[in-house]
């Protein structure tokens, strides 16, 4: 099963996440299909994450399950109501 899901990288107390879509066995920092976008819980504002949007809607349609953390993430983005809508 595919998800997406958080990798992280940064460093100790300055962590940075890429979204990327990988087999769910493999683990949370190795292996993955492809990235999607990027997360930066520390920053403020408005470019805390950018996701490319046709990447995440091709993998959405395909079947991949988002995590918790990427879900809140995509409502925020309001990319799920988006591929809701497209897909009734």
């Amino acid at each position: 099963m595919v998800k997406i899901r958080l990798q992280r990288t940064g460093s100790k107390n300055d962590p940075h996440y890429r979204i990327v879509a990988a087999d769910s066995r493999s683990p949370r920092d190795g292996r993955f299909i492809e990235l999607i976008g990027h997360y930066h819980p520390t920053l403020g504002g408005t470019h805390q994450f950018t996701i490319n949007e046709e990447k995440a809607n091709d993998w959405l349609k395909k079947g991949a399950q988002p995590t918790e953390t990427v879900k809140g993430l995509f409502k925020k983005q309001g990319l799920l109501t988006k591929t809701v809508a497209k897909a009734s």
